[in-house]
């Protein structure tokens, strides 16, 4: 089937962009396409249409191709909940949490998922566009790969490789990654992608010209830095604010260890009347309207953090002075008066007393909640859209006061007697317009100018794509898609200054 895989030199090298800028390309162009993620490692992640996992980048792809996601788009999520361990989910599903060399061992039977659920989703869309992840070039997880070559190989599928111009090293980055694959995956790179880049792309001739003459492979084209541009961050928290007014909101958000999901609060960054800071361990917390407490991969952990780094005293003097409290789902369970863990679902099994700030007490339970929610808010009853991704069920007087009442009448969260400090399980809360302008008003804000999120993210896909277009030859790209390994666009003997035993790969 027609696919193209688009694999990066590093991490945030540009893969997500440029897959999804692609997807939306091809979508104008008539054409039924989806997008494909084999294995990905991310805390952000979002709930399918068939009620799955999967993540976020892949969510937001999907939107690019018009469609819902399904957890087919990403058939192996790795959520880490340590530094050498993850939950594993497959197609959507947690199956277990593994150590980084247990997994390793597992990746021929996650292969087999891989390989099931892009057979299927080959065989409803007629294109499909796959991002790898990482880097290709990391030796120590060749074998066995899932991820990047070891998947074009097993369904070969042609490259396109990208480079993140910013970081500096660009050329190496290309040469070298080319450089420590095998030959056949060398030949298997169409092309390259510059991504990035500010100024005149015209003083990079001759580095293009020695690229392509040293590798034996064509640049695509050189991506500029699209000023001002939003796409949601597949796991790097996105600092950059929106244009702001003069009078903003101010809202503080601690990371935590094992933040997650905190494109929660994009349209915040967004939104001209609200100033967002995320405050990292040792930085200084600034004066804040609202302080939220995003969602967590394992909130025991990061509640013993918040209360080491001093946040607990903080949040409490901050309630005091007449300052706004808001938990979402790690956060919202945080805010209890205590969180168990009876069977170590997430750490050493045990409680740990909350911040007390809500009337709530949650237990973690092996099966987690996967849904897609509409609600209304018991404030201003404003609708929303969400979703929930927990392990846990919360109970206690405080939810006498809920926060919003799902559609099937379900109430979710909680409010404080005094109206200070509220919690919700839902994810994507602010991307509501009359959501987030009720909650905005709620924190402190008055005058709320409403923002459309789901317009915004559309219009900088479409600018994307507009970007995509006019900088890289998609005649070229289209090509490739349509005639996958037949293309050779190789300019000469491939990495021919190399040494015979480096282009025999790794």
């Amino acid at each position: 089937m027609p696919s193209l895989m688009v694999q990066g030199c590093t991490s945030d090298s540009g893969k997500s962009t440029v897959v999804t800028g692609i997807c939306r390309l091809l979508r104008r162009k008539g054409l039924d396409v989806a997008p494909f993620k084999p294995q990905n490692m991310a805390l952000n992640s979002a709930v399918t249409a068939d009620g799955g996992e999967i993540g976020r980048a892949q969510a937001v792809q999907a939107q690019a191709c018009g469609l819902k996601p399904l957890n087919d788009m990403n058939p192996v999520l790795l959520k880490p909940n340590s530094d050498t361990g993850s939950q594993v989910i497959i197609q959507g599903r947690a199956l277990t949490d593994m150590e980084a060399r247990a997994y390793h061992s597992y990746k021929p039977t996650a292969l087999n998922a891989v390989m099931d659920s892009y057979r299927r989703l080959s065989s409803r869309f007629p294109y499909v566009v796959i991002e790898g992840a990482g880097s290709p070039a990391e030796i120590n997880l060749r074998e066995g790969d899932i991820a990047n070559m070891g998947f074009a190989e097993a369904i070969d599928s042609p490259v396109i490789l990208v480079a993140d111009i910013d970081r500096g090293g660009v050329f190496a980055h290309l040469a070298g990654t080319c450089m420590v694959l095998s030959p056949s995956e060398q030949n298997r790179i169409k092309g390259f992608v510059i991504n990035k880049f500010r100024g005149d792309p015209s003083i990079l001739d001759p580095g293009l010209s020695w690229l392509e003459g040293y590798t034996g492979k064509p640049v695509l084209g050189v991506v500029p830095y699209i000023v001002g541009f939003h796409l949601e961050a597949e796991d790097a928290i996105d600092r950059r604010q929106g244009e702001k007014a003069a009078k903003t909101l101010k809202i503080v958000i601690p990371v935590t260890p094992r933040i997650s999901n905190h494109t929660d609060f994009d349209p915040l960054r967004l939104h001209p009347q609200a100033e967002v800071a995320f405050v990292r361990p040792g930085e200084p917390v600034p004066p804040a309207d609202l302080i939220i407490l995003a969602g967590s991969k394992s909130v025991r952990s990061d509640l013993a953090f918040l209360v080491r780094e001093g946040w607990a005293e903080r949040i409490r003097r901050h309630l005091r002075y007449g300052g706004k409290v808001l938990g979402i789902c790690g956060g919202y369970q945080m805010l209890g008066r205590a969180v168990h863990d009876p069977d170590g679902i997430e750490s050493k099994p045990g409680s740990s007393p909350g911040l007390g700030v809500l009337d709530l007490e949650t237990v973690l339970e092996p099966e987690k909640q996967l849904l897609n929610v509409e609600a209304r808010l018991t404030l201003e009853d404003a609708p929303v859209r969400g979703y929930e991704i927990h392990a846990g069920a919360t109970r206690g007087e405080g939810l006498k006061r809920p926060l919003a009442v799902k559609e099937d009448g379900v109430p979710d969260g909680s409010i404080s007697a005094d109206g200070m400090a509220a919690g919700t399980y839902l994810h994507g809360v602010f991307e509501s317009s009359e959501g987030l302008a009720a909650l905005l008003r709620w924190a402190g804000l008055e005058n709320v100018n409403p923002i459309d999120y789901w317009q915004l993210r559309d219009e900088d896909i479409d600018a994307l794509a507009d970007s995509l277009d006019a900088s890289l030859d998609m005649e070229k790209v289209y090509a490739i898609i349509e005639n996958g390994n037949t293309v050779d666009d190789n300019r000469g003997t491939p990495l021919n200054r190399l040494s015979e035993s480096a282009r025999g790969g790794v």
